[in-house]
């Protein structure tokens, strides 16, 4: 995607430090599996990416429709500013009062804390098995 220069998948949003994915999906740590996503403001808004992040995944469900039915892959939004959890705010309470879903939207849009790489057979997981991916990786 234009203006995105990085993305890194790990794990946000739990207790334990230095989590494995063994400890994440065994629901240990309490983490949520998250793409981290580095982009350049003068080429793509954040608005922008939050509608994205809407657009790629199921945000009425409390955990993902599909394969992966477990709560590390909540819909979750973690903002690192004020001003990006007022953006994200607003994309989600347009988009519900939009009616394009019949649903209440679910996706919780909460503090950013530290943020740990997942390990590096995860990363690039979609691309490395010739899976769909949500196409924000550059």
């Amino acid at each position: 995607m234009k203006g995105v220069t990085d993305t890194v998948v790990g794990y946000m949003g739990g207790t334990l430090k230095n989590p494995t994915y063994e400890d994440v999906s065994s629901h240990r740590a309490g983490h949520i599996e998250v793409c981290q996503v580095m982009y350049d403001p003068a080429q793509i808004s954040y608005e922008k990416l939050v509608g994205v992040f809407f657009q790629i995944h199921n945000p009425t469900a409390f955990n993902p429709d599909g394969r992966d039915l477990a709560s590390q892959f909540r819909s979750v939004i973690f903002f690192h500013t004020p001003e990006q959890e007022k953006v994200a705010l607003a994309v989600k309470d347009q988009l519900q009062a939009s009616g394009k879903f019949q649903k209440p939207i679910m996706a919780a849009i909460i503090p950013a804390t530290e943020f740990w790489r997942a390990e590096e057979y995860h990363q690039r997981y979609a691309e490395k098995h010739n899976l769909p991916s949500c196409h924000i990786a550059p």
